[in-house]
């Protein structure tokens, strides 16, 4: 699971570029839209996230196995990804930061428990084929 600089970290680790984000959103909220699956799986949608970047991943070099998963509502940038093999996650915001609203912390436990839950599902599966 990547936060921030970490997701910019998964893009471009697997062939995407880095670029200026639209607007600088530093302890800014916004709204997300996503696809309501991996790590997003049964949040609101949209929900709102605290933002604090002024870099983003370039969608036109997004390679083709990172899947974007959700989207600003206010400027369109990319606020998750994942990948279509592997469990890997991005995520451009913060869901560690309470913010303004009490539904902040409720969003972003949400987004860890998903997290782990998918990385115990894995690991099960791994010890299961290794044997």
């Amino acid at each position: 699971l990547g936060v921030c600089l970490g997701h910019q970290s998964i893009g471009v680790a697997f062939g995407a570029k880095i670029r200026r984000a639209k607007t600088l959103k530093h302890g800014k909220s916004s709204d997300i839209t996503h696809t309501d699956e991996g790590i997003l799986k049964g949040l609101p949608n949209p929900f709102s996230a605290i933002r604090y970047h002024s870099l983003v991943i370039d969608e036109k070099t997004l390679p083709k196995e990172l899947k974007v998963t959700a989207r600003s509502t206010d400027d369109g940038e990319i606020m998750a990804i994942q990948h279509t093999r592997f469990p890997i996650f991005g995520v451009q915001f913060h869901p560690e930061s309470i913010g303004f609203n009490e539904n902040y912390r409720k969003w972003g436990m949400k987004i860890l428990e998903n997290f782990l839950r998918i990385a115990e599902k894995e690991g099960n599966r791994l010890r299961v084929n290794s044997l």
